[in-house]
Order: structure tokens, then sequence, then C-alpha cells
């Protein structure tokens, strides 16, 4: 390979990385590695149109004045170039980095650090499966393999109609409600292989899906983006903000009137403590509390 140039590297790397691996057999027809590749973020054959630079620049002008710097701008940037173009494209990272005085390189450092960030089109619906060892125990991993089956798609790949991507997620952060799937981030709680399939054939069929918790239906992966952009959908005061399993520890507490500590008569008397104690403080490596004391102004007042 040392004839080949710096671009036919990259591809012969990638076109190996990319072989079958023996043993291995995603669902579908699908037996690659099952690691997405590290797909580059690709060049864009076109250009934005007039008016969609000029909707881009009054937007990307709304974000950056939240900012007391640009460059700080730049993740709700990133979401708002999603909802525009499907996921990270080339001449959406050129337009970030002309109006945050960054480098292209800059910018594709973060969009390729973030799995929110699409390096390739993506569906207009992702669906997540939580296959986390609460989830995954609670049936997750038999949630993602029939639904993988059932959609002939593995990993951070799409339907052919170009309407699901599927992903396997670490944590949904519902573990109360598992086994939990997301739609465009939207929960679906206590779901079931059946469940799941049935929900996707509803998002594929065109229907208004309605998700266990949160706005009435879920929205598109661009509809989405653009939220996540910081442009309000008002959406946020629909449906259910909280499920039964979520305020079950909420509603034993007001049953036996018990209180958090952390009040502030509690941090003042801990800081008065720490006072009298001659102001000690925990050191690095010493615990801040626990069951012998240690780190607390009790266990201060005694080292001194």
């Amino acid at each position: 390979m040392s004839d080949l140039s710096p671009a036919q590297k990259a591809a012969a790397a990638l076109e190996q990385y990319n072989q079958p691996v023996e043993g291995f057999t995603l669902r579908g027809d699908q037996s690659h590695n099952p690691l997405h590749a590290l797909t580059p973020l690709h060049a864009s054959d076109e250009p934005y149109t007039a008016e969609q630079l000029d909707q881009l620049t009054k937007d990307a002008a709304a974000i950056i004045a939240r900012y007391p710097q640009k460059r700080s701008a730049l993740l709700p940037m990133l979401h708002l170039i999603q909802s525009v173009d499907g996921y990270i494209t080339g001449r959406g990272v050129t337009f970030c980095a002309e109006q945050l005085d960054l480098t292209e390189a800059e910018v594709s450092g973060v969009a390729t650090f973030y799995t929110q960030y699409k390096r390739h089109p993506n569906g207009d619906y992702t669906v997540g499966v939580c296959t986390n060892t609460l989830c995954a125990i609670m049936g997750g991993d038999q949630i993602f393999d029939e639904l993988s089956e059932h959609l002939g798609i593995g990993h951070d790949e799409t339907t052919a109609d170009g309407l699901i991507t599927l992903e396997r997620v670490e944590c949904n952060a519902a573990c109360d409600f598992a086994p939990v799937v997301m739609a465009n981030w939207e929960f679906f709680d206590n779901m079931t292989p059946a469940s799941t399939k049935a929900m996707v054939d509803d998002l594929r069929a065109g229907k208004d899906v309605r998700p266990s918790r949160g706005p009435n239906k879920v929205c598109t992966f661009k509809q989405v983006s653009r939220t996540l952009a910081g442009f309000s959908d008002g959406l946020a005061d629909e449906g259910v903000g909280a499920g039964p399993a979520s305020l079950e520890g909420l509603k034993v507490a007001k049953q036996h009137n018990w209180t958090a500590p952390g009040s502030a008569q509690d941090v003042d008397s801990v800081h008065q403590a720490t006072a009298e104690a001659g102001g000690r403080q925990p050191q690095p490596g010493e615990a801040h509390s626990g069951t012998e004391g240690h780190g607390t102004a009790e266990s201060a007042k005694g080292d001194n």
C-alpha cells in the first residue's frame, strides 16, 4: 500500500474493516462487522438553495445570540443542520464553520464524536432499543433481535423506504419502565417484541403514534432536530410527564412524612459544625460521608 495516495489508503482500510467476520451474522442478509464502520462525513453534491441558506442564517443568528462566545453554539447548530439535511452533511459542516469562525476540522471533530449526530442519511424515525443491563434482562435483547429481523436491518442501519433507523441504545434513562424503546427520543415503556413491531409498523404506515409519556404523537427526526436546536415545538406540556413508577417513591415519602436532607436549616448546621471543628474539609481520597462518619463534621472534631 506504500504507493497508494492517502485517500486510497483510507478507502482500502475501510473496505477491509467491512469484510465479513467469521462466525458472525447479523439479522437479515447482513454479514459484516457488528460495529458500524467509522464512516467519514461526506462532501455535498449541491449547495444550499438561496431560500434554505437564508432561513439557516436567520436561525443560526438566533442560536448564536444565546451564547457569550460563538463557538459555544456549535452543538445546537449541528442539530439545526440535521433539521434541514437529515444528517451532518459536508455543506452543513462548512456552514457551521463559517458562522462560528471555526475550521471545518473543528466542526467535524465534534460532529463525529457524538452518536446523536448522524454521518449518513437517517430515517424519519430513529428507533432505539435499550439493551443496557436492566432492560436487557427484562427483554431488551430479545426486542432488538426480533425487531432487527422484522425490519431486515441491524444497528445504525435504515430501512430501504428511508423511514426507520434502528439503534441499540446503552440506556434510555427510564429503568423503572424496563424494557424501554424510544422513537425519536420519545418513551415507549414496558415494551415487548410484539408491541415494538406494531409501533414500528404504524410509524411506517404513516399513522400518528402516541408515546407512553410526552407529546401526543412522535415527531419526525427533522422536526425533533429543530427542537434540539432550541426552537420550541409547542409540545412540552402535552401528555404525561412522569409515570406512576417514577412517582412511587414520592408517594411513599408523603405517606410517612419523610423529607430529604439538605434543607437550608440542615445545611447551616453542617456549616456551623465544620467551622467549630476548625474548618476542616474532606481531603482527596477521603470519604465525604459514610457509616463511619469519615469526612463529616463529627469526624473532623475527633481529628483535631
